[in-house]
């Protein structure tokens, strides 16, 4: 099996709803996303996937993320923004784009993240 992953970066406000504690009021983080594509096989270049390719996906989701308030966004406001529920979010974006994602991590600190991958 091959894995080839990229990194995208976006800045956005959030606040966790349910939530007792500093995150329940309105801050923001500087998120760090990383994007794994998986295959058995090379394609005729000998590659999982072109980074240039995986890297503008990933970008053209992330920059509807950017310098938003994320509790504003549909899909958050019925999914509590957590770092785990927007890595989801933005695997479900990916998914019918790319062929082979195996999984999306989110930063939202240099050592906290989330992880949401196919089963």
């Amino acid at each position: 099996m091959y894995r080839v992953k990229v990194e995208g970066y976006f800045s956005s406000a959030h606040n966790l709803r349910a939530y007792k504690g500093k995150c329940e009021t309105l801050h923001g983080h500087n998120w760090k996303v990383e994007v794994t594509v998986a295959g058995k096989a090379l394609d005729k270049t000998g590659m999982v996937m072109d980074f240039t390719v995986l890297k503008a996906h990933l970008a053209k989701v992330t920059e509807d993320l950017d310098h938003r308030y994320l509790n504003s966004i549909a899909y958050f406001k019925k999914a509590n923004p957590t770092s785990e529920y927007i890595a989801r979010y933005i695997y479900g974006r990916l998914k019918p784009r790319i062929r082979g994602i195996e999984s999306v991590t989110v930063w939202e600190s240099q050592n906290s993240s989330a992880t949401y991958q196919r089963v």
